[in-house]
């Protein structure tokens, strides 16, 4: 076996993939995440593949590593027909048939059949479900009706009447429009265009172990949790969230007490599963970052990067930081895990102390 690539090959400090040992134990598993970072070939068959192909496994002997295309096919090998390793790897091409998807749901005045963007990416339905909620975090369904959502939101926060905004979005319904208003914006639609106005949310504060706690509520479910020093300060910055809407201090000893003392378990133990009824609106692309980092697990982290990435949109990073930023319930939807890829803490909207402060308390745990 020729070893020369290997020789030629800069171990890089941090790349999983950096030795050939490392490279054989990802051809074994058939590891997709390798696809990109290597390439190897086989002596005996002459072709060249992907760390993921699931053609038979060769003989160790006779595998020889590539750091690129370029350098497999110089050395005499062809490309596997199998796994195409001349293409972009699977992933990426699965992403962009996903961002294709996407921006077609976007473009269109009805919402595209499943079957429909399932053939233009060349997949099954079944297989096109499951790579697009692998990407994007939801179903299409699920992204076309977000999609739609914040249509409305933007048209009835930019003045547009409640009929135009709901044309405007793709809706030829006025029945299916308004059985699906609440769940688009946590209120009627009129409502929400008046900043809330004849909605009723009660609240209520309490001090803890981080400072003052804020809970307000819709008769839906908890729609703000905000952490800060002092009380009135909380208050104003949920009038500033629902202008027009109607705030009543919430009795203590009713059932809203429960959901307040949930939003405390979630403070003073994190790592203790704790489900909160949640009424929060956001656009299409807040609502999956919220959906990703609601599947990030107590005492874990990760990245803004790493979401962007899990999204699909490995560029949209600041796009993250801000929907991370715009979370308006605290532990809730657990933006305090989201942490900056040199380990920092970055910016956290209740304060680093806080920040530091919970992760420290799921790690105990």
């Amino acid at each position: 076996m020729n070893h020369a690539s290997s020789s030629r090959r800069q171990v890089m400090a941090g790349d999983p993939y950096s030795g050939d040992r490392a490279r054989w134990d990802a051809v074994k598993a058939r590891d997709e995440r390798a696809d990109g970072r290597f390439w190897f070939s086989v002596a005996t068959t002459g072709v060249y593949c992907y760390p993921s192909c699931a053609a038979r496994r060769p003989r160790r002997e006779n595998v020889e590593f590539h750091d690129s295309r370029a350098e497999a096919e110089s050395s005499g090998f062809r490309a596997c027909k199998r796994c195409r390793p001349d293409l972009p790897p699977r992933r990426a091409r699965h992403a962009e048939a996903v961002a294709r998807a996407c921006r077609t749901i976007e473009s269109a005045e009805q919402a595209p059949s499943l079957k429909e963007l399932a053939d233009a990416a060349g997949l099954s339905p079944y297989h096109f479900q499951r790579r697009f909620k692998e990407i994007a975090g939801v179903t299409p369904k699920q992204y076309a009706t977000a999609y739609r959502a914040q249509r409305v939101r933007q048209g009835l926060t930019n003045g547009t009447s409640v009929t135009d905004a709901m044309y405007d979005a793709g809706y030829n319904s006025s029945g299916r429009f308004y059985e699906q208003s609440s769940a688009m914006l946590g209120m009627k639609p009129s409502v929400f265009a008046e900043g809330g106005r004849g909605e009723v949310i009660r609240w209520d504060a309490t001090p803890s172990s981080l400072g003052q706690v804020l809970v307000a509520a819709t008769g839906k479910g908890v729609c703000a949790i905000l952490l800060g020093d002092a009380r009135d300060e909380l208050l104003e910055d949920l009038t500033a969230r629902f202008p027009r809407a109607t705030l009543e201090r919430a009795e203590r000893g009713s059932d809203f007490s429960a959901w307040v003392t949930r939003a405390l378990t979630l403070i003073e133990t994190p790592g203790r599963k704790t489900e909160l009824p949640l009424d929060v609106a956001g656009t299409a692309f807040q609502r999956q970052v919220w959906a990703a980092l609601r599947e990030i697990p107590a005492g874990a982290t990760t990245t803004y990067r790493d979401v962007a990435k899990r999204l699909g949109r490995p560029k949209a990073v600041r796009a993250v930081g801000a929907a991370i930023a715009a979370n308006p319930v605290a532990v809730a939807i657990p933006c305090h895990r989201v942490i900056g890829s040199d380990g920092s803490l970055r910016g956290y909207r209740w304060g680093i102390e806080r920040k530091q402060a919970l992760l420290d308390r799921e790690a105990q745990e």
